[in-house]
């Protein structure tokens, strides 16, 4: 007799950092979702879909849990929320090196009512076998309702053990995308993350956060992709900073931007940056809209 086939929507939540995207990159085995060891990097709700001949595994990767300062923080948080109401099982996920008060806001802000499996994360960073097997012990007896798993995410310690336990609290239904599908979201979607990727990892301080990035033309030529895309900043000071003496950072940006583009689209590209300052773009509705945060 066949195999029943299996599938749902399994959800990640968890506080800023505390290593979701990496987790759902190591799962699907792409490098789908950008990853920071800056806090807030994930902006949106990024659908990852893991098929195989017996299920379909729909992730959903959300921004982490914060308390809302911008309209901005307002529509990161409404996208949590949209999470919670179509999880068959959540994955709640805990920096296991942080102490356990980190994680009660993440507590708090949620309300399952779905299995829940508990990641303790970057256990590879506890070399001390009796401090790890401790820590485990005291969130297994803090949340006895809950299935706590120890893993490492960028390892990929564990994952396999959590997928078995995916696929034993996942109903039983057909696909709900195509099986080529790796996610809902168009390529352009990803180009501009990408970009916003090395703005994390090319300036420093508050700069990141000030950021979007809008892809304004994307055209593929049979032997080129022409992408033409807008870095957003709220000051002048900010857009003189991107820029860099001479154009210097913005060359290097563009640099590194095409390189991951063009792994990740597997063409050749051309992109071009341009740098346009928007003043409070993170408070004004219209804005947020034009910039995808709906």
């Amino acid at each position: 007799m066949s195999q029943e086939h299996k599938s749902g929507f399994v959800n990640i939540f968890g506080p800023p950092n505390a290593g979701k995207s990496t987790l759902l990159n190591a799962l699907l085995g792409e490098q789908l979702v950008i990853t920071s060891h800056k806090v807030q990097t994930t902006r949106h709700r990024i659908l990852g879909i893991l098929t195989e001949p017996n299920y379909q595994i729909v992730f959903s990767d959300t921004p982490g849990i914060i308390e809302p300062k911008y309209k901005l923080h307002q529509k990161m948080m409404g996208h949590v929320k949209s999470a919670l109401e179509d999880a068959d099982v959540a994955i709640l996920m805990h920096d296991i090196t942080l102490p356990p008060e980190e994680f009660e806001i993440v507590v708090n802000t949620l309300k399952l009512k779905v299995p829940v499996l508990f990641l303790l994360n970057k256990t590879d960073l506890i070399k001390d076998k009796k401090e790890l097997a401790a820590k485990v012990a005291f969130y297994k007896e803090k949340y006895p309702n809950w299935e706590v798993l120890p893993v490492s995410a960028v390892k990929k310690q564990n994952l396999e053990e959590l997928k078995k336990m995916i696929l034993d609290r996942l109903p039983v239904g057909m696909p709900f995308y195509p099986e080529d599908s790796i996610s809902d979201r168009p390529t352009r979607f990803f180009v501009s993350e990408l970009i916003r990727e090395q703005i994390f990892n090319l300036y420093h301080e508050e700069l990141p956060y000030h950021t979007a990035v809008i892809i304004q033309a994307y055209e593929e030529k049979p032997t080129i992709t022409v992408i033409r895309a807008e870095i957003i900043v709220t000051r002048e000071t900010q857009k003189v900073i991107v820029i860099g003496k001479g154009g210097s950072l913005i060359k290097q940006l563009g640099i590194k931007s095409r390189i991951e583009i063009e792994k990740f689209i597997d063409t050749k590209v051309h992109l071009e940056l341009f740098v346009k300052v928007r003043p409070k773009w993170r408070d004004n509705d219209t804005h947020l809209r034009e910039y995808g945060y709906n």
